[in-house]
């Protein structure tokens, strides 16, 4: 009967100490016991786990519990509580943290391939944010906790973070976002890597409440591209300004340089003379860029140069007259050809009166009749 000489236990509560813990085991000490009568406190955003030889026995929501053999049917059968509590409960309790653990960081290691529309194929680099939080106590301890005092996120960010990256890759690779449009697109794509990740996070009882998007980096080359793209767009009305303000400039800097500024003075030529020919340099391109022709973009109408590849207002790739796009590589090929000569495709081309996709070389649309070539 030594166990008379114990303490009744009288309150247990996990006041938690800080954010990242998310099981705590309560510990009971030596001069104690958990005997009938004791109090259960289960604050907001917690669960209370009774463990007896090694099964879950009893799980605790929010609340103060007074425990008594009605409030614990399953305990009353595994445990010492069948013996009508005149002995102490044989039990380990856990504490596991129900709320959502914020500020969880990811980012890729390496590159993600994707295949751009425009580019070809590049390799990006991401990162983000997502949070989560234990949506089923019993399955989490089953699936992740072992026999440790306690258990924080940083035991399972590794896990998790691997799998909110595998979803995003998949993601990249489902999606063909062109690479123009993903900053576009970040709230969306972390939408739907959130709904592709649940079905993952609750085989562990988690379930994921957001994933974030911060940032997707592209290859330096794509970036490059990108800039002379813009800035062709910007200038493409004032090019003549351009030329005649880079053509002043380069003046100036050679007049700086003493030896250039001697040729310039041995010529009898100066800066007047350079500024004069900057201006008929200017008036050149000038008429040069106002007799070239246009032509409108396919896709949203602008007027473009006929010699552009891209269309400076939405990027899109202008294909050559009597060329076609390779379906495949994306490889412009002439609108004859019944095969790709870069990657050997079948060629496909679209009827411009009702889209319809008709292999090349047809010269009758099979559904409406229009003439094709």
């Amino acid at each position: 009967m030594g166990f008379i000489k114990k303490n009744l236990l009288k309150v247990i509560e996990w006041t938690e100490k800080d954010k990242d813990t998310m099981v705590y085991k309560f510990p009971v000490p030596d001069r104690y016991e958990i005997m009938k009568g004791s109090k259960l406190v289960v604050r907001e955003s917690q669960a209370a786990i009774f463990m007896t030889e090694g099964q879950i026995a009893d799980v605790f929501t929010a609340g103060t519990w007074t425990l008594e053999p009605e409030n614990l049917p399953i305990l009353s059968k595994l445990g010492a509580w069948k013996y009508g509590w005149e002995m102490p409960i044989k039990s380990d309790v856990y504490y596991v943290s129900l709320k959502q653990f914020i500020g969880m960081k990811w980012g890729t290691a390496n590159p993600i391939m994707m295949r751009d529309k425009d580019f070809g194929m590049i390799r990006i680099m991401g990162h983000g944010e997502y949070s989560f939080h234990v949506c089923d106590p019993a399955k989490f301890m089953r699936e992740c906790y072992g026999t440790i005092h306690s258990f924080s996120t940083d035991d399972i960010a590794d896990y998790l973070r691997s799998m909110v990256i595998a979803e995003i890759t998949d993601l990249l690779g489902e999606c063909r976002i062109p690479a123009l449009d993903l900053a576009a697109n970040y709230i969306e794509l972390g939408a739907a890597a959130k709904e592709h990740a649940t079905t993952r996070f609750g085989t562990l009882g988690l379930a994921v409440d957001q994933i974030v998007i911060r940032n997707f980096k592209l290859p330096e080359e794509v970036e490059k591209a990108m800039d002379k793209r813009t800035t062709l767009g910007v200038f493409e009305d004032k090019m003549a300004e351009y030329a005649q303000y880079e053509s002043v400039q380069a003046m100036r800097d050679s007049a700086k340089n003493p030896g250039a500024g001697g040729m310039f003075a041995a010529a009898g030529i100066g800066l007047g003379m350079g500024a004069r020919m900057a201006g008929q340099f200017a008036d050149s391109l000038d008429s040069v860029g106002k007799s070239a022709p246009k032509e409108k973009c396919p896709k949203c109408g602008a007027q473009i140069s006929a010699k552009a590849k891209f269309c400076p207002e939405c990027g899109e790739k202008i294909v050559a007259a009597g060329k076609v796009l390779c379906e495949k590589c994306g490889a412009q090929v002439g609108a004859g050809a019944k095969f790709c000569p870069e990657c050997g495709a079948p060629m496909q081309t679209k009827c411009p009166e009702c889209n319809t996709v008709i292999k090349a070389g047809i010269k009758f649309c099979p559904n409406c009749g229009h003439k094709v070539g």
